[in-house]
């Protein structure tokens, strides 16, 4: 069995309960290495605003499918 979780991911928007579908990868260079990407998730009503969000302060990095997402093996 698969061990990432069984639950369902869900949108990282405040007070959103709805099922992510897009992962969101950012950055922030003053605090993280240049390789390290952070993550949100989001639901197909926030992904806009997010990524948005990130890129208006030069933090976002991706935004992919959440199916197409390499998720690290130690999660």
């Amino acid at each position: 069995m698969d061990h990432v979780a069984a639950e369902t991911p869900i949108c990282s928007a405040k007070g959103c309960r709805a099922e992510a579908v897009w992962v969101i990868a950012w950055n922030n260079p003053k605090i993280h290495t240049p390789d390290r990407r952070k993550t949100w998730l989001a639901c197909e009503e926030h992904r806009e605003h997010l990524a948005s969000f990130l890129g208006m302060r030069g933090f976002l990095k991706d935004v992919v499918k959440i199916q197409d997402w390499d998720f690290p093996e130690d999660v």
